[in-house]
């Protein structure tokens, strides 16, 4: 019996669909909206309506069926183009919308996640807090039950989509009291956007990801109703490591993209560009080059569908997820240096895709668990 990584043919034509989305609207917009730090508001739409943001739910919560492996194929693709609309995809679905599904309440699902799925809305995922970064059990922001309201003090930041116009909700992790040994109970509550003392910044500068919306949180003596708890109370921390193992997947498919998209522009570029009377890519140097990047790209895929693939079939897949996440991270960093370094001068200017890739790149090493923390959790699934 033979071990077959081709796509079944649904996924495929996802597959399909998605890459000529990316090539045909994403592609010839987003370096505009990149340049001018603007969210890409029209493009997003569209993805809703194309049920991307929907896709690994179910149908009777207005999803289209079909799990993380359907998701992380519409990334990838999406990331070979632009990771700033793949990261609103991807944080709009493992980070706002799947902690719903997965922990709400059967009314709580009813009432967010149509909406969620939808792409009409989008919700965001509040647990790093300034002071806290990897350490997300020293959390401070604190939320105490006063008759039938929670009320939340504290702040949060780098939180993606929490600041568009579309954003419906925050769910933010919060302390609401002590174990026997003094250690925080940690909670999730979903905060809607506008209750009154939630205040939302304005957009970061960031180095990269331009086109995604990024923000800092502050809450003061911000009341929401009792009933927007989500999942047990004291279990908000492990719902969101369940979470966070979840989005490694999605992150490790989006990095792959990444990685893939700079193979695409070098080989392109080395195609076209001549120096000394040839084409660049005639240069062994360059074809070197060229073959590592598509190796580590091609490996970073394999890794990223297996642990979709576990994850999908129900089995233990935290390991796969961080060695997914962390090689995926790695590699794209590696490919997007390589690919500004064929473009030369060119790959500094920012009319070029890899220079966004390049900026964008960075920032895989650290969102959704650095690597030295995906180090950290390898090493403890070895046994240490």
């Amino acid at each position: 019996m033979s071990l077959d990584h081709r796509l079944p043919e649904e996924l495929e034509e996802l597959r399909r669909t998605v890459e000529a989305f990316a090539h045909d609207v994403v592609a010839p917009e987003i370096g505009a909206y990149y340049e001018q730090h603007a969210f890409p508001y029209d493009i997003v739409r569209q993805m809703g309506q194309m049920g991307l943001f929907g896709l690994p739910f179910p149908e009777e919560y207005g999803g289209m069926g079909g799990d993380y492996l359907a998701l992380g194929i519409a990334l990838e693709e999406l990331a070979r183009v632009d990771s700033s609309v793949a990261i609103t995809l991807e944080a709009g679905v493992s980070l706002g919308a799947m902690p719903v599904y997965r922990f709400g309440t059967e009314e709580q699902k009813r009432e967010w996640l149509a909406k969620l799925c939808s792409g009409e809305m989008l919700g965001a995922f509040g647990l790093t807090e300034p002071d806290g970064g990897s350490d997300a059990g020293a959390t401070r922001t604190t939320a105490v039950r006063e008759g039938d309201d929670w009320v939340i003090n504290g702040s949060k930041c780098f939180i993606t989509n929490s600041g568009t116009d579309i954003t419906g909700l925050v769910t933010v992790t919060a302390v609401t009291g002590r174990k026997d040994d003094g250690s925080p109970l940690i909670s999730a509550i979903v905060v809607p956007s506008g209750t009154p003392g939630f205040t939302v910044a304005a957009p970061y500068s960031k180095v990269g990801w331009n086109a995604s919306d990024t923000r800092e949180l502050s809450f003061s003596d911000v009341r929401v109703p009792v009933g927007n708890l989500l999942g047990e109370e004291g279990r908000g921390y492990a719902q969101f490591l369940r979470t966070l193992d979840e989005g490694r997947v999605a992150i490790a498919a989006l990095a792959t993209g990444l990685a893939q998209g700079c193979v695409d522009e070098s080989v392109r570029y080395a195609k076209e560009r001549h120096a000394f009377g040839r084409p660049i890519g005639a240069n062994q140097a360059i074809q070197f080059k060229l073959a590592d990047m598509e190796m580590r790209a091609h490996t970073s895929r394999l890794a990223w569908r297996d642990a979709a693939s576990r994850l999908v079939h129900g089995e233990p897949f935290k390991k796969e997820a961080a060695l997914a996440k962390l090689y995926s991270s790695e590699i794209a960093v590696d490919n997007a240096r390589e690919a500004t370094q064929i473009h030369g001068g060119y790959g500094f200017m920012n009319e070029y895709p890899v220079a966004r890739m390049w900026r964008d790149a960075k920032i895989l090493e650290i969102g959704e668990g650095t690597s030295e923390v995906q180090r950290m959790l390898i090493a403890r699934e070895l046994g240490f």
